[in-house]
């Protein structure tokens, strides 16, 4: 229980109806959760408006509501209090309740289009090998030391994200690192929180679904930087021309890492296979098992966030040199015949660009590339014909098949996609929206020493068709087929 006076701390108030000395028992945005004694938080949503769901949520108990607009009709037993903002008042509202979780750990946030999984994830994996308690927030999934904690989004809503820091700082945790996607700055759903530090990867086309505008993008990704305290660090990609307009106006401690250019630190990669990469990382040479030059900067990023977190250099290089790569990132494998699989979440163009140029890189040059491609359904529609072209550039064969199409006709997607075919290309593109056939197609077009590539779903263990999420892992269904075809 909390009064709601000291929930309030710092909640911008334009007007307060009824008692605030009163205590709260729980505290949520969704009136189905409400209980007795809940402060009901009525958010304006992307689907409902939480305003009117207010007389529900008295009817089920709620003795204090938050809200934007107070109602005609005012219960005397309810306490009502009006902002301006109602979702920015309910990060800092979370924050209050959970005792400002964020405040007694180290949290860095990973933002960016391409890169932020497998960054927080090589952190975590990084720190808990040096002996640190650690806890992780991420698309694939969140993690405290051991314990494994399903993911919904790849930023939690700030009730949630602010319940899993308490956790963290329960048992214990020294340090934790977290996706920041870019709805998650514009939804509030970091409102309040304290970050110690902020990664930017890069930033290319991506979810203008929702932003509407690239302007827009690079806005939302700005201001998670715009918002950290002098005490923080921002540390951002030098080679991504975005990267210095981060810093723009941020009062954070600014250093910059770089393949390319001058940075605070810098990498050259050595080699490169497929078996990993040997970088010059600020004068060390180290080897790890990463492959691809995304997956140079990568690396490159973690060792920086190590150092700007007081851990010794040498200890950081040795703990990244052990350190294995990210489930659903460049994942392969290779079938009795010597036909190399490869399964990737690359579902933007620069990301499957990235993947097929690493592809290219490590190849002999014989060998063809049979890349298979879908894009999710109710997403950008824009990236479609440029996915499928990407595809045809950097490969001898392509498929194009579903990815997620949610409520979307796949052979619509299809059809959006082979926009972007050139007619050059036609005879070396196939349309098969069954992707479980799609991938055994593509097992069936190889031969010894080709590389499959298989883009788009990576870690993900489900294919979404119609709302009903199906069981679906392209690594799986990759390994079954090539134990079952003759090559």
């Amino acid at each position: 229980m909390k009064l709601l006076s000291d929930i309030l701390y710092k909640v911008r108030l334009e007007e307060v109806i009824g008692l605030t000395h009163i205590a709260i028992s729980s505290i949520t945005f969704d009136s189905r959760k409400v209980k007795k004694d809940s402060l009901f938080i009525a958010t304006s949503g992307t689907v409902n408006n939480g305003h009117a769901f207010i007389d529900k949520a008295i009817e089920l108990g709620a003795n204090a509501i938050v809200c934007e607009h107070i109602p005609n009709e005012i219960k005397n037993h309810v306490t009502y209090v009006k902002v301006t903002d109602a979702s920015y008042a309910l990060g800092i509202i979370a924050c209050n309740f959970y005792d400002n979780p964020s405040e007694k750990l180290k949290l860095v946030g990973v933002t960016g289009t391409n890169g932020k999984t497998t960054t927080v994830t090589l952190l975590f994996n990084l720190f808990k090998s040096l002996g640190h308690n650690v806890g992780l927030i991420s698309t694939v999934q969140n993690k405290i030391n051991n314990n494994i904690i399903p993911s919904t989004h790849t930023t939690p809503d700030a009730i949630a994200l602010n319940e899993l820091l308490k956790a963290m700082v329960e048992q214990e945790c020294e340090y934790a690192f977290m996706e920041v996607s870019s709805h998650a700055v514009v939804q509030n759903r970091i409102a309040g929180i304290n970050f110690t530090g902020a990664v930017f990867t890069n930033i290319t086309h991506d979810h203008l679904d929702y932003h509407k505008t690239f302007d827009e993008y690079i806005k939302a990704k700005k201001h998670f930087f715009d918002t950290l305290p002098n005490t923080a660090f921002s540390l951002v990609n030098r080679d991504d021309r975005n990267g210095m307009v981060m810093l723009q106006n941020s009062k954070s401690q600014k250093y910059t890492y770089s393949l390319q250019n001058i940075a605070n630190f810098k990498c050259k990669i050595i080699e490169s296979h497929l078996s990993g990469l040997i970088l010059n990382i600020d004068g060390y040479e180290t080897c790890i098992k990463l492959i691809g030059t995304f997956n140079a900067y990568n690396a490159l990023a973690v060792y920086a966030t190590a150092v700007l977190l007081k851990i010794e250099k040498t200890s950081a290089l040795t703990a990244l040199s052990n350190l294995n790569s990210v489930d659903g990132r460049f994942q392969y494998i290779k079938s009795e015949h010597g036909v190399i699989g490869i399964v990737d979440y690359a579902h933007t163009p620069d990301a499957l660009k990235n993947v097929l140029e690493t592809i290219k890189d490590i190849r002999n040059g014989n060998e063809q590339v049979i890349t298979l491609v879908g894009c999710g359904g109710d997403r950008d529609t824009t990236k479609r014909p440029v996915m499928a072209s990407i595809a045809c550039q950097y490969s001898q064969k392509v498929i194009l098949t579903s990815d997620n199409p949610r409520s979307e006709d796949p052979e619509e997607i299809l059809n959006q996609m082979q926009k972007g075919i050139p007619i050059s290309d036609i005879k070396k593109t196939l349309r098969i929206s069954d992707r479980k056939e799609a991938i055994k197609t593509a097992c069936q077009l190889s031969k010894p020493g080709d590389i499959i590539l298989i883009a788009g779903k990576g870690h993900e263990k489900y294919q979404e068709i119609k709302g009903v999420k199906h069981n679906f892992d392209d690594l799986q269904i990759l390994k079954e087929t090539f134990k079952n075809f003759e090559i």
